[in-house]
């Protein structure tokens, strides 16, 4: 057997798990993914471990981050590298909620246990989760919410989980219940990977006590993945002034990061993690509506703070008007090669024109082919090239060609194409297969965090890719292929709301995907305007990719976004921001 850093001597998960050995593990990250692979001898492992079988019950280490818990083991479970058979995380007592009052169940009436539910009236509408949703194991505690049906005004929530020795039962008057942050942590570690039954049902209380009935039940599936979602989130707000705003994976609240005021203009916008984390590349405008646009590079922890080898030649480069959208690569982000590429315009205010520009930060010259240059795309139709974004790896773009570009990156009839960045010097535009039609118009491209899948935003051919209520995202293999399009794009059924319509756009990666005994989890954040037609809002799914091709997720909503603000263009990287209070 080949052997760990540690001389422990690793297995791979190919026969039976049910030795009952205690299992630590390891964790390799390799081109954005965090692969877990089991370890044989020890009761417990680092953050990021993989407890099978049985154990000690004292076992050490502990399962922070990216873990995995299988099978039976000790008595508590926690960070232990073993779970629990059966779990005690849901109390055995009903929870009452928000003035429910002592006899909720006699007015509600017997559930029927594991979630079933006397017929009655017509059942509460389960506004979140939905049902399919799957959560990352350290993501932002669950938030049932439900829109009654009629007078309903007393809801039962239920969950059940098979390995859980009671239900967890709410009774509320309020129509929302969020998990407390203990039960979270508990249950993100003993219910990983299995199947959470989610039931609400709702009562008149006032024809309850007239001999009227509880509701039907309204139902959902939901999962804890087996993996974490690593990185910050840091979006555009543009509610009451422009602004990005931003949170850790996991924060209960947002904080703002960078203001116009720190910025050269009136407006902040398009916005891109340095891959060091350090830094924000921002479009920052001298007017609200993004026009003459220039690139500002700023420390989102304090804004005054620049690059140190930002040179003199490279800020006057920056400062060119018409660029937007800037794009960096880990692939080039090194001492002597800090280089980011951007998209920019000939005409302002009218479809014109586009190059994509690299910029060296370092430049000791502002002249062309020294300080930058323009990336050959040979063979591209489009004189409109728009959206870049640099591939992980340093060795590519992928971007959207159109007949034309207008500011801030707004295009009719895109197509999405790859060039070689091939030492600054770009080189043959390929087509990407399956995003680059006659039919739609294919815009917004981000790569996957190993660069193997590629997400896009479409509309129909000639529709604008701006704001557009038709918008829906899709998925595709980075090299091309049959595009999918995500289950995310449907809100719940009850909402009564149906994509296209809703303006679902701007996807963007995790900085890092989970690989999880033959599964890699992949999260992607995204706009929609479904909860309501004024106010954009974050939402975030998952792909997950197996031997046999990769699936996706319903939409899980971001309760922890100011919910009166317009919250879209989301970015998720490394970003070095505040810390929320």
């Amino acid at each position: 057997m080949p052997s760990s850093s540690s001389g422990v001597p690793r297995f791979r998960l190919v026969f039976r798990l049910s030795l009952g050995l205690g299992l630590g593990g390891v964790v390799a990250a390799c081109a954005g993914i965090h692969t877990v692979e089991p370890v044989v001898g020890a009761a417990g492992g680092a953050a990021g471990s993989v407890g099978v079988g049985g154990g000690p019950a004292t076992g050490t280490g502990g399962t922070a981050r990216g873990g995995l818990l299988l099978g039976g083991g000790g008595a508590s479970g926690r960070g232990q590298g073993v779970t629990c058979s059966p779990c005690t995380d849901f109390p055995a007592a009903p929870i009452f909620d928000s003035g429910a009052p002592d006899n909720s169940q006699a007015l509600l009436g017997p559930s029927g246990g594991s979630g079933a539910s006397a017929p009655g009236s017509t059942a509460p509408c389960l506004l979140e989760p939905e049902d399919g949703s799957l959560f990352p194991r350290n993501w932002l505690r669950p938030r049932f919410r439900f829109a009654p049906a009629g007078n309903q005004d007393l809801f039962e929530l239920r969950l059940h989980v098979d390995n859980q020795a009671n239900d967890l039962v709410v009774y509320t008057t309020a129509t929302s219940w969020t998990m407390p942050k203990d039960l979270w942590k508990s249950l993100s570690i003993d219910a990983t990977d299995r199947d959470i039954a989610v039931t609400v049902r709702g009562v008149a209380r006032a024809a309850a006590g007239a001999g009227g009935g509880a509701s039907s039940a309204a139902s959902a599936t939901i999962r804890i993945a087996p993996a974490s979602a690593d990185g910050t989130i840091v979006y555009w707000t543009t509610s009451g002034g422009s602004a990005l705003k931003g949170f850790h994976v996991g924060d209960e609240s947002v904080t703002t990061v960078l203001t116009p005021s720190n910025a050269s203009g009136q407006c902040v916008a398009c916005h891109s993690s340095t891959p060091d984390g350090a830094f924000i590349g921002f479009s920052a405008s001298p007017i609200v509506s993004g026009n003459s646009s220039h690139i500002e590079i700023r420390s989102g922890q304090n804004p005054a703070q620049q690059p140190s080898f930002l040179s003199a030649s490279a800020q006057t480069l920056l400062a060119r008007v018409q660029q937007q959208l800037p794009t960096f690569s880990r692939g080039h982000w090194t001492s002597g090669d800090h280089v980011l590429v951007v998209a920019e315009s000939d005409t302002p205010g009218v479809p014109a024109r586009t190059h994509l520009d690299w910029i060296d930060l370092e430049a000791s010259s502002t002249a062309q082919g020294v300080g930058w240059g323009e990336l050959a795309r040979t063979g591209d139709p489009g004189a409109g090239p728009a959206h870049p974004f640099f591939s992980h790896d340093g060795q590519s773009l992928v971007y959207a060609s159109s007949s034309g570009m207008i500011n801030g990156g707004i295009v009719d009839h895109g197509d999405l194409y790859r060039i070689p960045f091939a030492d600054r010097k770009g080189g043959a535009a390929s087509p990407i297969p399956g995003a680059s039609t006659t039919q739609w118009n294919e815009f917004y491209p981000a790569l996957s965090s190993d660069d193997g899948l590629l997400a896009f935003t479409r509309t129909p051919d000639g529709q604008t890719s701006y704001d557009n209520a038709a918008a829906e995202i899709f998925v595709v293999r980075a090299a091309g292929g049959t595009p999918t399009r995500l289950r995310a794009n449907d809100p719940v059924a009850c909402l009564g709301r149906t994509s296209p319509g809703l303006t679902n756009s701007w996807p963007k990666w995790a900085p890092t995907a989970g690989s999880v005994l033959g599964k890699t989890y992949h999260w992607l954040i995204f706009s929609s305007k479904r909860l309501d037609q004024s106010h954009p809002q974050l939402f975030m799914a998952a792909v997950v990719e197996d031997e046999f091709g990769f699936s996706t997720t319903p939409a899980l909503y971001l309760w922890n976004q100011p919910a009166g603000e317009n919250n879209h263009t989301p970015a998720w990287d490394v970003f070095q921001i505040p810390a929320v209070e």
